[in-house]
């Protein structure tokens, strides 16, 4: 059987005959129109091959050919070559996909709702990979709320990213400032009987990893057993700033508590003057000239016989204030053996920093941070 001079030979034999090759280009250029299929046996005969292969063959036309016999109980395959001129086209991946925020919701349902082409399991990864930007700055909180205007980015491709401390959760950070979700039983800076387990130290080795230079600063603090969101400085300019300004900068601190006993006023505001002793106890009195005003204000969402939950406001920063204000209205904050607390059903002080509303120091944005209140607080309400 021959075959007309239109047919073009190219990549002639599969890569298990890569041998033949060249043999089979050298023939062909010295004879252009010889029958295909006598290259071919020729090609094989002369290496000792086995008597079948595949031979890639693009018609003038453009178009496929069926298959034909090759010899007797023999196939040739006619498939289009993959050379200069059939390139396989590479799918281009986006690298960055951006949007203007048009309603006021939760950062994942943001971004579910305007990247409708990914999967919820692929969003989800971004933010915990700090590839989701906010205005230019990472955040890895799933339901930061999100105000019409902000500028949200999302990067494909993973950037270095610095292992973050295992027991510290990064809502925020920018060249600014860092904010985290502390867990209870971390200190926020060293005492003198424990110095390395601080959330102060476990950030100040994350951000050297990038350089050994960087410093961290501290602008406020969580006691020990108290989990939630916690502010510290990358400059100190940031710190001072913020601390010179805070009544005015601190624009919302909100805590979440479980208290002893059911609390029959649905809200209220409790306001005394605290002073400490040197034994470290917060004492409350109702003289201004014992200690330092502290003011809070608290509502009930849930209750029951043994327990209460409340939304708690603070005015003041005062230390141990909640503690000691939920001690002075007969309630304890559970746990809390330290102001009168008799029980302890999570094993820990059923206190939580649940909002963190503030200018920001360099850029005066507002800021606004919010976690879920803790599945063990709510567990104590399940009817």
């Amino acid at each position: 059987m021959r075959h007309s001079t239109e047919y073009q030979a190219y990549n002639c034999i599969t890569a298990a005959y890569k041998p033949t090759h060249a043999a089979y280009t050298k023939r062909r250029q010295e004879c252009p129109t010889e029958d295909l299929h006598q290259i071919g046996t020729t090609v094989r005969k002369k290496r000792g091959r086995i008597a079948e292969a595949e031979i890639d063959i693009l018609p003038a036309s453009g178009k496929m050919q069926k298959t034909r016999n090759f010899s007797p109980g023999k196939t040739m395959k006619y498939t289009r070559p993959r050379d200069r001129f059939c390139k396989k086209k590479e799918r281009v991946r986006k690298k960055t996909d951006c949007y203007t925020v048009a309603t006021a919701e939760p950062l994942l349902i943001s971004l579910l709702n305007n990247l409708p082409h990914k999967g919820r399991k692929v969003i989800k990864s971004v933010l915990r990979d700090r590839q989701v930007a906010i205005d230019g700055s990472p955040v890895t909180q799933f339901d930061h709320p999100l105000k019409p205007g902000q500028h949200v980015e999302v990067s494909w491709e993973k950037s270095i990213a610095w292992p973050q401390p295992k027991e510290l959760h990064l809502v925020f950070e920018d060249p600014d400032i860092i904010v985290i979700n502390k867990p209870a039983g971390l200190l926020t800076v060293a005492t003198a009987k424990e110095k390395r387990k601080t959330a102060y130290s476990m950030l100040s080795s994350y951000i050297k990893k990038e350089n050994p230079d960087n410093k961290i600063f501290v602008i406020h603090r969580l006691d020990r057993e108290t989990s939630g969101l916690l502010m510290f400085a990358k400059s100190e300019i940031a710190q001072k700033r913020i601390q010179e300004s805070w009544s005015s900068s601190i624009s919302q601190r909100t805590y979440v508590g479980v208290v002893e006993g059911r609390v029959t006023r649905r809200e209220g505001a409790i306001t005394s003057w605290l002073s400490e002793s040197k034994a470290f106890i917060v004492y409350s009195a109702q003289n201004p000239q014992h200690g330092k005003k502290a003011v809070t204000n608290y509502k009930v969402l849930q209750a029951n016989s043994n327990f209460s939950l409340l939304q708690i406001n603070l005015e003041t920063g005062r230390k141990h204030q909640i503690r000691v204000h939920m001690q002075d209205i007969d309630h304890p904050i559970i746990g809390d053996k330290k102001y009168g607390s008799t029980t302890n059903p999570l094993r820990r002080l059923g206190l939580h920093a649940r909002v963190l509303a503030f200018i920001h120091p360099i850029t005066a944005e507002r800021c606004h941070f919010e976690t879920p209140i803790p599945e063990k607080f709510i567990s104590l309400f399940a009817s």
